[in-house]
């Protein structure tokens, strides 16, 4: 895929959520809830291993008004990272 959007290196995380092992739409759902504990600025880390979060949450972010930062492959995972607008 080269269309997909890379985390820069060194982004750092004011929060963690862990989604692994979740299927649509649940991925969504619990970061929709995790955002909403945040402060405007602050970065939200996801983990998660549905492919279809690839799509949904970068689409989320940007009707939602959030920073869509990218994301990284990690070993058996994906990681996706979210600045809260």
């Amino acid at each position: 895929m080269s269309d997909v959007k890379k985390a820069p290196d060194g982004v750092t995380a004011d929060a963690v959520l862990d989604a692994r092992g979740l299927s649509c739409p649940m991925p969504l759902l619990r970061t929709k809830k995790e955002i909403g504990k945040i402060q405007s600025g602050q970065v939200l880390h996801v983990q998660g291993t549905d492919p279809g979060s690839r799509n949904d949450i970068p689409g989320w972010c940007e009707r939602a008004g959030h920073d869509y930062l990218g994301e990284k492959e990690e070993s058996g995972y994906i990681s996706f990272f979210i600045k809260k607008g």
